[in-house]
């Protein structure tokens, strides 16, 4: 039995499957819907949306079209890279990291417009639907959620397009549509469906669209230099960048040297496996960059304790866990980490692939003089004999042991 609503707001993108679900809404809720479109950097205009939502009877008043570009990388990405999150050893969460921001600001949208209920485009067997509805219900618990692919049974591209001319809905054809279900943002774009649904399948070159194959990738390095501060990249070759400007100009630099791509099959929260691939430029570099500058300002017991944290918290981002106080206790202590992880990054960019080719920090941990493989005065290498034998103190008494049964 279907809640009544009086006012709902759709997370609206202008396409196919939010215009059919615009419409939906209209009739099978016969309740007034908000549209809102949020700028996360995925690629695409945004202001036709606006226009296709008047087209629909939504009030000007009801139309919300938001830049989060810099709320996203500064409040979302940057966080989640101080974490060194990556899911299952490869996919660096570019979807799943933008639904909590795409969620907080709807429930904002709710209150500012007085409505009493949410809704999304996520289908029923994905993840999205998880982090929608967890980022919805951890910011307001009162709203209710529509999920129409959980309710109608239009399950098909060639069922909306019918729906679609039935109800006049314009659909604007641009060229060939593309065979793989996308979806992109500032930190990545994803690949899904098509020849993909056969893991022992090889993607087509022409799939990949924002990086050069590494094959045809310029034959001659690129040297770059990140500046950090308390963990987050902050200038570029020595230039100051915003968050959303940063991820850009690494997009852009790991894209023309063929870097980020992956292709992995993974463990969806709602039980099955899925072959996605993915492309990050910008954030495969600020990975490996981080990595190096925490290699010099952290503490050995600290950098190994945050990366036994790490698959956990990249864990709960997965399943849409952003808003859970166990996600904030945990980004509580990996903040704490990043107080002197200040300093810079040299690295390398060639045909795929990143080096690491220098660091350095007036916060570093490095000490040469102990270091040294030369002569020092500092160390005495005596005293390793009784740091091992303390070390090794257990086997020794168990061998003990063990001999006597």
């Amino acid at each position: 039995m279907k809640k009544e609503v009086k006012k709902v707001v759709l997370a609206y993108s202008g396409g196919l499957d939010t215009s059919v679900i615009l419409k939906w809404l209209q009739d099978e809720y016969n309740c007034e819907v908000v549209t809102f479109t949020a700028d996360i950097g995925q690629g695409e205009e945004v202001e036709p949306a606006r226009q296709k939502a008047l087209e629909l009877g939504i009030k000007p008043e009801n139309i919300f079209i938001d830049d989060l570009r810099e709320e996203f990388v500064r409040d979302y990405v940057f966080p989640m890279f101080r974490a060194n999150a990556i899911y299952e050893g490869e996919y660096l969460l570019g979807t799943s990291i933008a639904r909590p921001l795409i969620a907080k600001r709807q429930v904002e949208i709710a209150h500012i417009t007085g409505a009493d209920g949410v809704s999304h485009g996520a289908t029923g067997k994905g993840n999205d639907q998880v982090r929608f509805e967890m980022g919805y219900l951890g910011q307001d618990g009162t709203l209710t959620i529509i999920a129409p692919w959980r309710e109608w049974d239009l399950n098909s591209r060639e069922k909306l397009l019918a729906y679609a001319e039935e109800h006049g809905i314009k659909i604007e054809k641009k060229g060939k549509k593309s065979p793989y279900s996308m979806d992109a943002n500032l930190l990545h774009i994803s690949y899904e469906g098509g020849i993909l649904e056969d893991p022992s399948a090889e993607p087509e070159e022409s799939m990949w669209l924002w990086t050069t194959s590494p094959e045809n990738a310029p034959d001659k390095p690129e040297y770059i230099e990140l500046g950090y501060q308390n963990g987050d990249p902050v200038t570029l070759n020595g230039k100051s960048l915003s968050p959303a400007t940063m991820l850009e100009e690494l997009n852009r630099l790991g894209g023309k040297h063929g870097i980020g791509r992956v292709d992995i099959v993974e463990n969806r929260y709602v039980g099955m496996k899925a072959r996605g691939c993915y492309e990050t430029p910008g954030g495969t570099i600020m990975l490996k960059a981080h990595r190096a500058i925490e290699s010099i300002t952290l503490d050995r017991e600290e950098a190994h304790l945050k990366d036994e944290m790490m698959p956990k918290y990249a864990k709960l981002i997965y399943n849409g866990f952003w808003f859970a106080p166990e996600r904030e206790m945990l980004q509580a202590a990996i903040d704490k980490t990043q107080k002197f992880v200040n300093g810079t990054v040299r690295l390398k960019l060639y045909r795929g692939a990143i080096y690491v080719v220098g660091r350095s920090s007036e916060q570093s941990l490095f000490s040469a003089e102990y270091s040294t493989f030369e002569e020092d005065e500092v160390y005495n290498q005596k005293d390793a004999e009784g740091f091992i034998r303390l070390n090794a103190l257990r086997f020794i008494i168990e061998g003990k042991n063990r001999k006597k049964a």
